[in-house]
C-alpha cells in the first residue's frame, strides 16, 4: 500500500490501545527513552475499564463507580507530561484498519494504517499511517455472549455495555433488571445499577463460589481482589439484591421488548435440573466473561493458543514478546485477567521493547513486574476455573434460538450444516450456515458457534475452532474513499 509521504510518520514504538495495558506500555517505553505513538479509538485515554464522561463535560466526580482510580490518574499524568515533552504522540479517535508487515525479516518494522472518519477536519494533518520499529498491541477485549432463547430482544444487553452506559453517560439501560452469567464481573454491574436507581431483582451465577476453595493460595495472592469482593457483597446486601448460585436465565420473554425471564437451576455441568421461577424485567444484563480482541495480533502473523477459559489468546514469552519479530502484546489479548495484570504486562512490554532497542532499563523493575504478573496470572487461572462457561450450556437451546444475530442464523440451521451437510469444523459451519459472516464478523457469535461444533462432536474446544473468527483482512471498518486514496500509486 502506498500513500503520500506527508501522510506518514515514523516512531521507535507504536502502542495500539489506551486502556490499562496500553497506557502503561506507552509511558514505560517513553520514560525509557523511546519516541512513542499511542493510537486509540477512544476520545480520551482509559479504555473500557476507566471509561468515564468526556473531560470537557463531566457529570459528577470522574471516579464515580471506578476501581483502581489512583493508578489511572498516575498514568494519565505521566502521559500528559510525556506528550508535552513530545516523547509520546497521542492519536485518539483512530482505529488500525490494516497492518502492513515488514518487507524484510531483518528490519521488523510494521506500518499501521489508521482510520480518519471520526477525526475533525482541523486535526486532519495528523498521519494516516504510522511506522514503528516495535509494535505493542493492547487491544483489550469485549463481552463474551452465549445465545439463549430471546437474547435478540431489545432490552437484552451485554453486562459490559450496561456498565459502559453507566460510566460514560450516567445512563440506566433499564429500571428493573436481572444480571446473569458467570464470573465476578456480574457483581460491580449489579451494584452500579442499584446505585444508579435501578431495581435489580437478582444476580444469577451459573456456577458456584465454592469453586474458589480449590485454589486458596492463588486467591490469597491478590488481597485487593478479596477486598473488592467484600465491597461488592456489601453493596448487594445494602440494596437487598439476591445472589443466586447455580442459576441461569435460560429463556427471555417478550414481543417487541423484554418483559420477563425464565430462571433455571443448574447442576455442576450446567444441565437444567428444574425451574427456579420467573421475573418481570425490562433489562437483562448477560455476562459470560470476556473474549480477547485478536484481529491485530493475527494480522502480524503472531501465534495464538487456547487459554484456561477457552479464549484464543496471543502466545508471548516471559517478557511479553509475541512470536512475530518486533511485536509485543499486553493485557487481555494474552489472557483475560483484569486491569492490574494488564497494567503490569503493559509496563513490562514497554521496558522490553526499549531494552530490545538498546536502551538501558532497570532489571529490578523487570523482575518485579514479572513476579507481579505471575501472581495475577495464578489468580486469573483460579477465577476462570471457578467460573467456567457451563459445559452443557448448549442443551438450553431450542431449534429456533438465534445463534448469529447479524445473519439471523438459528440453532437449527447450524445443526443442519453440521449433521446434514457434513460440516465438521467451525470454519465449514460458517461457510455453509453463515454464522459470523455479518457486520460483527463473528465477534459476538463466533465463540458460541465454535463451542456448538465441538460439543456436537463430543470433544473439547480447540484453538483451531476459534481461529476462523479471529483473523480479519481488515481489522476495522474503513471508508471506501480512504481505502481508494491509500491504494493509489504514490
Amino acid at each position: 500500500m502506498t500513500e503520500p509521504a506527508s501522510a506518514r510518520a515514523r516512531y521507535d514504538v507504536a502502542v495500539v490501545g489506551a486502556g490499562p495495558a496500553g497506557l502503561a506500555a506507552a509511558v514505560s517505553a517513553a520514560e525509557a527513552g523511546r519516541r512513542v505513538v499511542l493510537v486509540d479509538s477512544g476520545e480520551q485515554p482509559g479504555g473500557q475499564y476507566w471509561r468515564r464522561p468526556d473531560d470537557s463535560a463531566p457529570r459528577g466526580p470522574e471516579s464515580l463507580g471506578q476501581h483502581d482510580w489512583p493508578t489511572f490518574t498516575d498514568l494519565r499524568t505521566r502521559l500528559r507530561l510525556l506528550s508535552s515533552r513530545q516523547r509520546i504522540t497521542h492519536l485518539p479517535r483512530r482505529q488500525v484498519w490494516f497492518v502492513e508487515r515488514p518487507a524484510r525479516a531483518e528490519v521488523p518494522s510494521h506500518t499501521l494504517h489508521l482510520t480518519t472518519a471520526h477525526v475533525e477536519a482541523a486535526a486532519d494533518i495528523a498521519p494516516r499511517s504510522v511506522t514503528a520499529d516495535a509494535l505493542i498491541l493492547c487491544p483489550g477485549g469485549y463481552d463474551r455472549q452465549l445465545p439463549i432463547q430471546g437474547w435478540d430482544l431489545p432490552g437484552v444487553m451485554a453486562a459490559g455495555g450496561v456498565q459502559a452506559l453507566l460510566k460514560a453517560h450516567r445512563t440506566l439501560a433499564g429500571r428493573r433488571a436481572v444480571v446473569a452469567g458467570t464470573g465476578p464481573f456480574l457483581l460491580p454491574v449489579a451494584a452500579g445499577l442499584a446505585r444508579a436507581g435501578a431495581e435489580v431483582v437478582a444476580v444469577c451465577e451459573a456456577g458456584s463460589i465454592t469453586g474458589w476453595a480449590r485454589h486458596p493460595l492463588a486467591a490469597a495472592a491478590i488481597p485487593a481482589k478479596a477486598r473488592e469482593a467484600v465491597e461488592h457483597a456489601a453493596a448487594l446486601a445494602r440494596h437487598r439484591i439476591p445472589y443466586r448460585q447455580r442459576t441461569a436465565v435460560t429463556a427471555i420473554r417478550g414481543d417487541e421488548a423484554v418483559r420477563s425471564v425464565e430462571l433455571s437451576r443448574l447442576d455442576r455441568e450446567g444441565r437444567i435440573r428444574g425451574r427456579a421461577g420467573s421475573a418481570e424485567v425490562d433489562l437483562v444484563a448477560l455476562g459470560w466473561g470476556f473474549t480477547p480482541s485478536l484481529e491485530l495480533i493475527t494480522a502480524t502473523g503472531a501465534a495464538t493458543r487456547k487459554d484456561v477459559d477457552d479464549s484464543l489468546v496471543a502466545v508471548v514469552d516471559a517478557e511479553q514478546r509475541a512470536t512475530a519479530p518486533g511485536v509485543y502484546v499486553a493485557g487481555e489479548a494474552t489472557g483475560v485477567g483484569g486491569a492490574m495484570l494488564a497494567v503490569a504486562e503493559g509496563a513490562l512490554a514497554g521496558l522490553t521493547a526499549a531494552r530490545d532497542q538498546r536502551e538501558q532499563v532497570s532489571q529490578a523493575d523487570v523482575r518485579a513486574l514479572r513476579t507481579r504478573i505471575a501472581r495475577h496470572r495464578r489468580f486469573a487461572a483460579a477465577m476462570h476455573t471457578a467460573h467456567p462457561v457451563p459445559p452443557r450450556w448448549h442443551e438450553w437451546l431450542r431449534p429456533e434460538t438465534t445463534i448469529c444475530r447479524c445473519e439471523e442464523v438459528s440453532h437449527e440451521q447450524v445443526r443442519t450444516a453440521r449433521d446434514d451437510l457434513g460440516a465438521g469444523d467451525a470454519r465449514t459451519v460458517k461457510l455453509l450456515a453463515r454464522p459470523g459472516m455479518g457486520w460483527c464478523q463473528g465477534r459476538v457469535c463466533g465463540f458460541a458457534a465454535a463451542k456448538l461444533t465441538a460439543a456436537a462432536e463430543g470433544r473439547e474446544l480447540t484453538a483451531e475452532d476459534l481461529r476462523p473468527t479471529a483473523k480479519q483482512s481488515f481489522t476495522a471498518p474503513v471508508p471506501l474513499e480512504q481505502l481508494a486514496e491509500t491504494t493509489q500509486p504514490g
